[in-house]
């Protein structure tokens, strides 16, 4: 597979480092911590690419708070391609500074828009597809997405609604569909035309500012005039004038045609601290341990230690995590509260 020098990649990488608290803070978000090999889950994002496109057309998106720490943990990738943006807006203000980049350097060049926390292990699958979605986005004004075949009645996802096949294997979005009710994930689970959105975007740069230009024209004048070299100036003046909102309110449910396919790649957004035990080794009793991690008559724990040991004795289903400045203890069924606790913190551990 060779690369596509007409296309490029602009990774998403911001996030409030609030639901693997303690681990994550607010300057080390989820996709600057390692929790599954020695690189981080940005690097991760940035690896899978080889092949695809060159290094030189990824962009990588994050803010001041994290930029230093990004810049570091992609030391291989020039610094001038991690860019911090200004102001804290949605997805679609990230979407419309990815194809403002890409359009200043080839105003007929196609980009994806990835996250930078997804875990992909089938790196060979999601580059495969990855690279024909990038071809077939130059050839059509179609925006295309990625989906999620669902394993269980997730209510933490949004899904896209799929209608009719189209060629190369991808089927037309319906619609797109918030967080649903249990009743309503299952129902989706069993009819078999709904997927979860993964947040993965490819479209030719012109297509998406032909859908701004009728949906959204702030984000279509962002496009239009963003500069060739050197964007931190515009952005300073610019960013933070756009509206915060996401990029399926923004542009994809108005847009006049959507094609998604299913993903052949494995994938997870490892949204909390009980997404690892699937990904990570559990002892006999059920116990998921990184770090100095002693365990008596426990089972079904997550233990993270950095440093202090941590000795279990005699309990089932917590999540504890160990740093030099904090320790969380939470059951395994509050994990999607760990977030409620940051007002209560004091700022040193944010």
């Amino acid at each position: 597979m060779a690369e596509n020098s007409k296309a490029y990649v602009c990774i998403m990488a911001g996030g409030s480092g609030e639901r693997f608290w303690p681990m994550s803070r607010q300057a080390t978000p989820k996709h600057l911590l390692k929790l599954f090999s020695d690189r981080t889950l940005v690097e991760e994002t940035v690896r899978r690419l080889d092949g695809v496109v060159p290094l030189g057309n990824i962009y990588v998106l994050t803010n001041e708070a994290q930029l230093a720490g990004t810049r570091a943990a992609l030391s291989f990738l020039p610094a001038e391609q991690i860019i911090a943006e200004p102001a804290k807006r949605d997805t679609a203000p990230a979407a419309a500074l990815a194809t403002g980049l890409a359009r200043a350097r080839d105003p007929d060049g196609v980009l994806a828009l990835l996250p930078a926390d997804a875990l992909i292990k089938d790196t060979a699958s999601f580059a495969r597809q990855l690279a024909a979605g990038l071809t077939r986005a130059s050839g059509d004004d179609t925006l295309l997405t990625f989906a999620i075949k669902p394993t269980y009645p997730s209510i933490g996802f949004g899904y896209l609604e799929m209608a009719e096949e189209l060629t190369g294997g991808y089927r037309r979005v319906a619609q797109f569909v918030e967080k649903p009710d249990l009743p309503t994930a299952e129902s989706y689970l069993a009819g078999g035309n709904h997927a979860w959105n993964a947040g993965m975007f490819i479209w030719r740069a012109s297509a998406f500012l032909a859908e701004a230009e009728k949906s959204a024209p702030e984000l279509a004048k962002f496009v239009r005039e963003f500069p060739t070299g050197d964007p931190t100036n515009y952005l300073a003046e610019n960013f933070a004038t756009l509206p915060k909102i996401s990029v399926d309110y923004a542009i994809m449910e108005k847009a006049s045609a959507v094609a998604t396919q299913l993903a052949e790649f494995d994938w997870d957004d490892v949204g909390t601290w009980t997404a690892l035990p699937a990904h990570l080794p559990n002892d006999t009793a059920g116990n998921t341990i990184k770090g100095s991690v002693v365990s008596l008559d426990s089972k079904n724990n997550i233990a993270f230690g950095s440093g202090r040991l941590i000795a279990l004795c005699g309990v089932q289903d917590l999540v504890v995590v160990e740093t030099p400045d904090a320790v969380l203890v939470c059951h395994r069924d509050a994990v999607q509260n760990i977030k409620k606790l940051m007002p209560q913190l004091p700022p040193e551990v944010l």
